[in-house]
C-alpha cells in the first residue's frame, strides 16, 4: 500500500476511535464533561469556573483571590456581583461577592476581596485552603448596581468595610476609561489599618485632581478626614453638592440605613443606588405559626415554628444550597408542591402550587410543602 494511503487510512481510523470514545462516554453516567475536566478542570461546555492564581490579604481580617475564569464567563459591569460556589464536606456552599476590579482589566481575570467572618462557613474555609491552582465555580455577574450610560456628570460613592469592593470596582473603572466627570469616595472604617485599598486609595487621590477621596473612621480619632458615624454633616463635609450628584452606596447596614434616611427625608431617594449583601429587616412575625412544612422529595416534616424554609429545613437535619440568604441570588430556589407562603421581608401571599421559591425569604403559612 502507498505510503500517502496508509497515512490517509490511519488518519480515519484515529478519528473513528476518537469518536467512538466520545459517544461512549456521553452514554456514560458522567457524560464526557467529567472526562474532560481530568485534564483540565477549567473545561466545561456551559459552567463558568475560575482558577485561583494569586491569594493575598490587604487587612488581616479579609482575603483576596485573583481568578482565572474559563471561555464560558461573558465578563461583568462594575458594581455587579457573582455566585462563587466551593464544596465543603462534600456539599457545595454558594456566597455572593462584587469583583473589585475594573471591567475593562486587560487580562480578563476577576479580584474577590471577601471578609472572613470566624462564625462563616466560606471565607474561612478559603482563608484556610485557597492558593494557586484551586478551582471554584462561578455565577455570570448578576445585580442592577452598575453604572449607567452615559455615566453620570457628578458621582458619589458611599461604602463601609468590605461593602468598598462593589464602589472600587466603579473608581478603578472610571478612572480607567479616564473619566472627566467628578467623583467622591467616602469610605468607613474602624481604622485606618482596616481600610482594604488605602495604599491604592492614596494614589488614585493623588493622580486623578477630579477624584476626591474622603476617609471617615469610626474607631480612630487621628488621620483621615472625618471621624465618627456618617451623619449630615459628614455628607455635606464629604460633597456639598451631594444634591446634583448619582449616589452608589455598599456597606453595613447601619450605614445604609442612615444615607438612606436622609436621602428619603431630603427627596433624593431617586438619587441614591445600593447593593445590599445584609439580611434586611424581617416584617412578619412569627408568633402565629401554624401547620406543617413537608420535605417531600427526603420525606421529612416538621412543625412550623413560623421562621423561613430555608431556616426550618437546616434545624430539620437538611443541607440544602443558599447563597445569600436575602432573596437576591436565587441559589436557594426549589419547588413548593402546595400550600401558602409568605415573603417574610413584603408580607406578599403566594397559594400558587408547581411554582419556584426562594427559601431564604419565604416562611409557611399553614401546611406547606416543599420539593427538598
Amino acid at each position: 500500500m502507498p505510503l500517502k494511503t496508509r497515512a490517509l487510512t490511519s488518519s480515519r481510523l484515529a478519528r473513528r476511535v476518537l469518536s467512538s470514545s466520545l459517544v461512549k462516554a456521553a452514554t456514560t453516567p458522567h457524560g464526557i464533561d467529567r472526562y474532560v475536566e481530568m485534564i483540565d478542570p477549567l473545561w466545561s461546555g456551559t459552567e463558568v469556573r475560575a482558577e485561583v492564581v494569586e491569594v493575598c490579604n490587604k487587612t488581616p481580617d479579609s482575603i483576596t483571590l485573583t481568578l482565572r475564569p474559563n471561555q464560558n464567563w461573558k465578563g461583568f459591569r462594575a458594581g455587579q456581583f457573582v455566585r462563587l460556589s466551593v464544596e465543603i464536606d462534600g456539599i457545595r456552599r454558594t456566597r455572593c461577592y462584587s469583583p473589585a476590579n475594573s471591567q475593562f482589566r486587560r487580562d480578563g481575570h476577576l479580584e474577590l476581596t471577601m471578609k472572613v467572618d470566624p462564625n462563616g462557613l466560606v471565607s474561612p474555609f478559603l482563608q484556610a485552603n485557597a492558593k494557586p491552582g484551586l478551582v471554584v465555580q462561578l455565577s455570570q455577574a448578576q445585580g442592577e448596581f452598575f453604572l449607567p450610560l452615559p455615566h453620570p456628570r457628578s458621582i458619589l460613592l458611599i461604602s463601609g468595610g468590605s461593602g468598598i469592593t462593589p464602589v472600587m470596582s466603579m473608581l478603578r473603572t472610571l478612572t480607567e476609561k479616564a473619566y472627566i466627570g467628578k467623583i467622591t469616595f467616602l469610605h468607613y472604617a474602624f481604622t485606618e489599618d482596616d481600610v482594604i485599598y488605602r495604599a491604592e486609595l492614596d494614589a488614585i487621590k493623588a493622580k486623578y485632581e477630579g477624584v476626591r477621596i474622603i476617609r471617615a473612621y469610626t474607631a480612630q480619632q487621628t488621620g483621615g478626614e472625618l471621624h465618627g458615624f456618617f451623619s449630615k454633616e459628614h455628607l455635606v463635609a464629604a460633597d456639598r453638592h451631594y444634591a446634583e450628584a448619582e449616589t452608589y452606596l455598599c456597606g453595613p447596614m447601619p450605614l445604609m440605613d442612615s444615607v438612606r434616611e436622609i436621602y428619603e427625608a431630603e427627596g433624593l431617594s431617586d438619587k441614591l443606588h445600593l447593593e445590599q449583601f445584609a439580611a434586611p429587616i424581617r416584617s412578619v412575625s412569627t408568633d402565629d405559626a401554624e401547620g406543617s412544612l413537608a420535605f417531600s422529595t427526603t420525606g421529612t416534616s416538621v412543625e412550623n415554628n413560623g421562621r423561613t424554609i430555608l431556616e426550618q429545613a437546616e434545624a430539620a437535619g437538611l443541607n440544602p444550597e443558599y447563597g445569600c440568604r436575602i432573596g437576591i441570588c436565587f441559589s436557594c430556589v426549589r419547588t413548593k408542591d402546595s400550600g401558602t407562603t409568605r415573603h417574610v421581608l413584603t408580607g406578599d401571599l403566594c397559594s400558587d402550587n408547581d411554582i419556584n421559591i426562594k427559601l431564604c425569604v419565604n416562611a409557611p403559612v399553614g401546611d406547606v410543602s416543599i420539593a427538598l
